[in-house]
């Protein structure tokens, strides 16, 4: 590049001169890019949703108003349009589809069906805002093909219904809401992140305290390592920090699934550290889970070896996977183990390293999605929201894409008896070709820094060939909840997708 010669001294001052108005606008905030998320889409004349029925995959099909639950077929994921405001294409639940108007139709009543992404304006939506009472994120989809709007036929409020496009009012048989809506304005920051957050850390478990996010994963050695950041973008190049170096006899390497609750005990609250180590060299039958206690209230500790937390009368197999309930006052420890397939397991505690009782079967694999490359009921996970209680789990085998997410629903009896659980039927999370995840589980809970939204932490594989070693990735993105008071977990997000920052992380 040529250099320019220096501008005499009273020419440059009126250059500068003529630039502050430029530079003062440069220094402006830019405007928040819009990001992609995932939604239910339920209609607010009633309890019903946006479904793919029997979420098939065939093109053409006719969506359905049906009752609201927690299916695949109900949740869809809005990317926006690039250059156009408040516009997006959204995608089924199968790979490469999307909703669409039917023969790029203009007239009244033509069909709203699920039909292969080609980008034309019968598969785009404009969100235009409506205000409802009582409600958030509340909107007409306006097809930008005809201005027109998705209604029920007829504008029915019975389940079953057809969708179908309409004259845009605000009739609420004419308005939805996208629980998961997300405008890209990451708290108010205009801040964006992208995945993975840590690029070889399966069996994640994140955290935000104080100010900062904690994240912790396998490492498959003899350390236990945590990584700090301020942002949650920011644990992607913060320092693996070893925390605790394994040395007993019993518990001395490949240690994996670590997580850190702050819990009360004699001493007052203090963070525990529960996490699976067996005896060197690696013998799965050695496999147990053990507890550190901190020294205070940093996440980073010191700590110190607290307990083996072996089963006081059943300490015969393996136990994987260890996390904490906690219902009605009382302690609880979570895990799984081997017994010719692999359920999962409840036990009482009396402190946070003592159990108070033998373990109790929880859950058992039985349905079909649940035994892809062996039966496999894992990594219980607990998520508590507007009194209920619910089990997030991880079920097939994890050297299979089919790796994903079930979910259990306390009902209010005895946590300790399997049939106060209730399984849903269909996975909850689950592999997306077209994002390129596979294998998504062993996920985790946490909030954002002001508490107004549930996040989940998990690991995936960016191939389908990819198995059960260090190369799955953590990932987090932001949940929301259905009508019926289900967590909605939504689809992984692809690692090339700008995520919206948790509410309340600051600028």
């Amino acid at each position: 590049m040529t250099r320019q010669a220096r501008p005499p001294r009273a020419a440059a001052a009126l250059l500068a001169a003529a630039l502050l108005p430029l530079v003062a606008l440069q220094a402006s905030p830019a405007a928040a890019a819009p990001v992609t998320f995932t939604s239910t889409v339920a209609l607010q004349a009633g309890s019903t949703c946006m479904d793919v029925p029997g979420g098939a995959s065939t093109a053409a099909l006719q969506l359905v108003d049906s009752t609201c639950g927690s299916t695949a077929s109900q949740t869809y994921t809005f990317t926006p349009v690039s250059g156009v405001a408040n516009t997006y294409t959204v995608g089924t639940l199968t790979a490469g589809s999307c909703v669409d108007i039917t023969g790029q139709s203009t007239a009244d009543n033509a069909a709203v069906i699920q039909y292969p992404c080609n980008g034309q304006n019968n598969q785009r939506f404009r969100l235009q805002a409506v205000t409802v009472s009582g409600a958030t994120n509340t909107f007409n989809l306006v097809g930008v093909q005809s201005g027109k709007c998705v209604a029920p036929t007829g504008d029915s409020t019975a389940a079953n219904v057809k969708l179908v496009q309409l004259p845009c009012t605000t009739a609420t048989t004419r308005v939805w809401r996208l629980a998961g809506y997300n405008p890209g304005t990451g708290g108010g920051t205009g801040k964006t992140f992208t995945n993975p957050l840590d690029p070889q850390g399966p069996d994640p478990w994140l955290q935000y305290y104080n100010g900062y996010y904690y994240l912790a994963a396998t490492t498959w050695n003899r350390t236990v390592t945590m990584r700090k950041s301020a942002t949650l973008g920011g644990l992607a190049t913060a320092p693996e920090t070893v925390i605790f170096n394994l040395t007993r006899s019993n518990g001395a390497g490949t240690m994996w699934a670590p997580e850190f609750h702050l819990l009360n005990g004699p001493n007052g609250q203090r963070w525990y550290m529960y996490y699976v180590a067996g005896v060197e060299p690696y013998n799965l039958g050695t496999q147990r889970i053990h507890v550190l206690e901190s020294a205070g209230l940093d996440p980073m500790g010191p700590y110190t070896f607290k307990a083996d937390m072996l089963d006081p009368t059943q300490d015969n197999t393996w136990e994987l996977d260890p996390t904490i309930l906690q219902l009605n006052g009382q302690l609880y420890l979570l895990g799984t183990y081997y017994n010719g397939s692999q359920p999962m397991f409840i036990r009482p505690l009396s402190n946070p390293w003592t159990a108070s009782g033998t373990r109790r079967l929880l859950s058992t694999p039985t349905y079909s999605w649940e035994t892809v490359g062996g039966a496999v009921n894992e990594a219980p996970e607990v998520i508590q929201h507007g009194g209920k209680t619910f089990i997030v789990f991880s079920a097939s085998h994890c050297s299979t894409p089919d790796y994903k997410l079930g979910m259990l629903t306390w009902n209010g009896g005895d946590p300790l008896n399997s049939s106060s659980w209730v399984k849903t039927s269909t996975p909850v999370f689950q592999r997306s070709n077209a994002n390129g995840v596979y294998g998504p589980g062993h996920n985790g809970f946490f909030k954002s820094p002001d508490g107004t939204e549930d996040w989940m932490v998990y690991h995936a594989n960016t191939s389908a060939g990819g198995g059960c070693d260090m190369n799955r990735s953590a990932r987090a993105q932001k949940i929301t909840w259905n009508a019926d008071g289900t967590p909605n977990l939504g689809v992984p997000a692809a690692l090339s997708t700008p995520l919206a920052v948790p509410s309340g992380e600051p600028s």
